[in-house]
């Protein structure tokens, strides 16, 4: 952080656009459940993974998975989690309104290369090491609801460029305090807290 930028920072929020790259590293597997669209349609393992790239192979994130983990006020979030019930919703909105993430779908790397997904035999990947996931939930009334999901192991990093726009309600620094302890309390993709743990590495 500039002394310029320290400078012209007032008490809350910022008075100008701050622009970071932010790297994470994960600290466990990372589990995946993406939403077809309605709840009828059955998706195979496979395409429960977020993926992307030229070929449509890149296992990725997508950039609103990250805004619902600063911003969500009706599911767990980051701020929901670890800030007074009385200020939470003040955050989530600030994040909702000022807070951007790019690009849209931000590929997972291993070894400074993307991980690309090659396909199951049996319950496995061998070519980016994604697992399947089987377990059974339990809904009301004890209804048992098998879940079957794929999971990436570790090792796994993600890099992307966040942008804090200029706001009375927000500093950076109160940001990255929240997101860096939110992916330690509650992670980020699917079963969160027990799957996605991360932490940041670089935020420059």
């Amino acid at each position: 952080m500039s002394e310029t930028e320290t400078k012209t920072r007032s008490e809350a929020g910022t008075r100008e656009i701050i622009r970071r790259t932010v790297h994470l590293r994960g600290l466990t597997d990372i589990m995946f459940d993406r939403y077809p669209g309605d709840n009828d349609t059955k998706l195979e393992p496979w395409q429960k993974l977020y993926l992307g790239g030229q070929e449509g192979r890149t296992i990725c994130l997508p950039s609103a998975n990250i805004m619902s983990f600063l911003s969500a006020q009706n599911t767990d979030s980051a701020p929901k989690r670890l800030l007074d019930s009385r200020k939470y919703k003040a955050f989530t909105q600030a994040c909702g309104s000022f807070v951007t993430i790019g690009p849209r779908m931000i590929p997972f790397i291993r070894d400074g290369k993307p991980i690309e997904f090659g396909k199951f035999v049996g319950d496995a990947d061998i070519e980016s090491g994604v697992y399947i996931d089987r377990r059974v939930a339990r809904l009301e009334k004890g209804i048992p609801n098998p879940k079957v999901r794929p999971v990436l192991p570790m090792p796994w990093e993600l890099r992307f460029e966040l942008t804090l726009l200029p706001n009375r309600q927000i500093q950076e620094q109160q940001l990255m305090n929240v997101f860096s302890e939110g992916l330690l309390m509650i992670g980020l993709g699917t079963f969160r807290g027990q799957f996605g743990k991360a932490e940041v590495v670089l935020w420059e």
